[in-house]
């Protein structure tokens, strides 16, 4: 049974006057936002009551967003055809919304079409959508659920988090105590002189004609099953001894997860599988670019092994592979990556993103996000931390996203989609260290 989601109010709402607003102006797409994914992106979160009231949580959104002009713009086209952000202050949307139910009716994991509810449906096509959008459900209880959506070309997850953290504490404070971003894109992806490509990146980041995410099959939407595994911080800390050495968190899980599912899938010995894994690269340029910086700053590591090796080596081995995939993003790769955006720019050349459409079908392969670094802790509009985040369905198979817990207990929340003729396989299998 679904739980009923009513609007109350929908408007889209304009921040007040900032030093760092557009007025009017554009700004071009860098390398690192073409290579992103063009599309809305959802993020809900949950908080038990007592939450403040939505005037309040309004009020502190339109005081962080007035920081962020690429938040308050649109998508337009510049004078040779190509997408741009235009900063003339449009607003972002607000949807107020009612929920007859109590929340916890609304966690239960047998309502969890629900979440595709809690957050507003946008369209990338349409030439006035706003390039973030925010839904507040409210529940009987006086339970709390904040989803939003943010075209991906404005931002990536890092950005967006620090942003989520911004807005909370603007809800809590004043204003005038927000840090301010750096959304000077320019001063950030900077081209040497001359340009110097190193390496394929038409052909990695890129759609170019020896691309080989042009080969993936596409499954049919009712086939991808998405779901959640918890591992707890017990589990975790058994999988770090089995590793033995320097590990963190994301690559113990991230080892244990590709071999499961690798497993799962019953994939031949001599089947090639790799992982496309995000790779934050601020603190990795020359010079290191600041966190704070909003936009997009990701390139991706693939840490690669067949089947049969990937299944009979140690836990170590394969930490190993990701960790030399990983730092093989390092500030000459991140440069040619930049170069090519020079080069690109002064030939004219179209870039098309890698990034996976909907109903992508990743197998034999697996793409990861890791939100464990993202501060959730801090999301506190004047209630607390936020009891739940709330995954909505992730519509391409092979996807995972590790996000970290929102239970007291801690640990680690893995969120994924696989093709459902695999999903019973890897259950069965999730907890297994052997």
């Amino acid at each position: 049974m679904g739980v009923p989601v009513q609007m109350r109010r929908r408007a889209v709402l304009r921040a007040p006057p900032a030093s760092t607003r557009g007025g009017g102006r554009t700004s071009p797409l860098t390398t690192f936002d073409r290579a992103s994914t063009d599309g809305y992106i959802p993020v809900v979160f949950a908080w038990n009551a007592p939450a403040p009231d939505n005037g309040a949580i309004v009020d502190g959104l339109l005081a962080a967003v007035a920081r962020y002009p690429h938040l308050t713009g649109l998508m337009g086209v510049d004078d040779r055809g190509r997408k741009c952000f235009l900063l003339n202050d449009a607003g972002v949307l607000v949807v107020e919304a009612e929920a007859d139910a109590d929340l916890a009716e609304a966690l239960a994991p047998d309502v969890a079409a629900h979440t595709n509810d809690l957050y507003p449906k946008a369209d990338k096509e349409r030439a006035d959508e706003p390039l973030l959008q925010v839904q507040l459900t409210r529940y009987r209880c006086g339970g709390l659920v904040i989803g939003t959506v943010c075209q991906h070309l404005v931002a990536d997850g890092q950005s967006m988090s620090f942003f989520y953290t911004a807005w909370a504490t603007a809800v809590r404070t004043s204003s005038a105590t927000l840090p301010s971003p750096v959304t000077d894109r320019a001063a950030i992806a900077v081209p040497r002189s001359p340009p110097v490509l190193k390496f394929d990146h038409r052909n990695i980041e890129f759609n170019g004609e020896h691309s080989p995410s042009r080969s993936y099959a596409v499954l049919p939407m009712d086939r991808i099953k998405n779901f959640a595994v918890h591992y707890p911080e017990e589990f975790i800390t058994d999988l770090k001894a089995r590793v033995g050495g320097r590990c963190s968190t994301f690559q113990c899980l991230l080892a244990h997860a590709w071999k499961k599912i690798t497993a799962a899938r019953d994939l031949a010995p001599e089947e090639l599988t790799h992982v496309r894994v995000a790779v934050n690269c601020r603190s990795r340029a020359n010079p290191p670019v600041p966190l704070e910086f909003f936009g997009n700053m990701v390139l991706w590591a693939f840490p690669r092994m067949r089947a049969r090796d990937l299944l009979s080596s140690s836990y170590a081995a394969v930490v190993g592979a990701i960790r030399d995939a990983v730092a093989r993003i390092d500030a000459d790769y991140i440069q040619s990556f930049i170069d090519l955006g020079e080069l690109a720019e002064r030939a004219g050349e179209e870039l098309e993103s890698t990034a996976a459409t909907p109903g992508t079908a990743f197998c034999p392969d697996l793409e990861v996000d890791s939100w464990l670094g993202f501060r959730f802790h801090d999301l506190d509009f004047g209630g607390g931390p936020p009891c739940a985040f709330l995954p909505p369905d992730l519509p391409i198979e092979g996807i995972m996203i590790f996000v970290p817990s929102c239970s007291a207990k801690g640990g680690v929340d893995l969120f994924m989609a696989l093709d459902d003729e695999h999903v019973e396989a890897f259950k069965q299998i999730c907890y297994n260290m052997d």
